[in-house]
């Protein structure tokens, strides 16, 4: 739970401004404060009408939260498996996955990228559940879990006669951008879950497995350059502020009666700019404070004890 400081601070900062927004388009104030409670308590996930509530990106933080809560349920049977349960285990999962998004893509009637771009969103709310439900982002946590297991279980002659370069993984899976130039340009959801996410996980663990060599590659050494990791701590303070910035620069509501309208797209790379300071200021001065992580510690820690068994059949 240590990501819940940034957003309860974030979510308190840029709150009048969440709130002035409603007012703007006349929601009621029972909408609004149900809006608050599920962005503060991070329930927004569940409720596909009020996924995209507030600061929009933190839905992902509400799938999270209860991914968290019942990961200690996943992790000992992903535990107890050999590399050939792993690996059947992990074909399920996305074979799961992947009928999902079938699902949404025919109900939807939206199979590729052109005919979403050409017509009005289908179905917003049964697009929500695909991509937001904490059940999906359950499944792909676990699939996540499995191929690190995969990886721990490498014995010291798998270790030999691997001699996989994580470069072809990183390039396969970017690759499947390029499918919207070809008539295979079938929808995020769909490529996400049948190619992208299978080839970067790949990717993930190919990288792992490079690490423990004595010489690794150029692209495993320039990730875990300083600099990179220097960015790589930037990436949560982004995530969380990116939005209620860009809210006050181009979401018309507010936009309109600070600047007299949305900014123009010169003015992004100033927007990009001023994001990545407020993240570095966000990330010296308060994502790495001694306090807030000794905070953040103490109350996951006073959670957990308060949970303890409740998801197993013992007293």
């Amino acid at each position: 739970m240590g990501y819940y400081p940034l957003h309860f601070l974030v979510s308190t900062v840029f709150a009048p401004m969440f709130i002035a927004t409603e007012r703007f388009y006349n929601t009621k104030i029972k909408t609004t404060a149900l809006r608050a409670l599920l962005n503060y308590s991070l329930l927004q996930a569940w409720f596909p009408k009020e996924a995209e509530i507030w600061n929009q990106p933190t839905w992902f933080l509400s799938a999270l939260t209860f991914c968290n809560f019942a990961m200690p349920l996943a992790l000992p049977p992903v535990a107890s498996l050999s590399k050939q349960g792993l690996r059947k285990l992990m074909c399920a999962l996305t074979s799961i996955s992947v009928l999902q998004k079938l699902s949404y893509s025919e109900s939807a009637l939206c199979f590729h990228s052109r005919e979403i771009a050409s017509t009005a969103p289908k179905h917003p709310l049964m697009w929500n559940l695909t991509r937001f439900h904490p059940i999906w982002a359950m499944m792909e946590m676990v699939m996540g879990v499995v191929a690190a297991r995969d990886a721990m279980l490498d014995t010291e002659e798998d270790k030999r006669q691997n001699k996989e370069n994580p470069l072809v993984y990183f390039l396969a899976a970017h690759s499947t951008l390029l499918l919207r130039l070809t008539s295979f340009d079938y929808n995020d959801a769909l490529i996400r879950s049948v190619l992208f996410v299978p080839l970067y996980t790949k990717f993930l663990t190919s990288m792992h497995r490079d690490c423990l060599r004595e010489e690794p590659s150029a692209l495993t050494r320039f990730f875990g350059s300083k600099t990179m990791t220097w960015l790589g701590s930037l990436a949560f303070p982004i995530f969380i502020l990116h939005g209620p910035i860009g809210q006050m620069f181009y979401k018309k509501a507010i936009a309109q009666r600070l600047w007299g309208g949305p900014l123009p797209n010169s003015f992004f790379p100033v927007y990009l700019a001023i994001v990545l300071v407020c993240s570095a200021a966000m990330s010296e001065g308060f994502v790495k404070n001694r306090r807030v992580q000794l905070f953040a510690s103490q109350a996951a820690q006073r959670l957990a004890t308060q949970t303890r068994g409740m998801l197993h059949d013992g007293a």
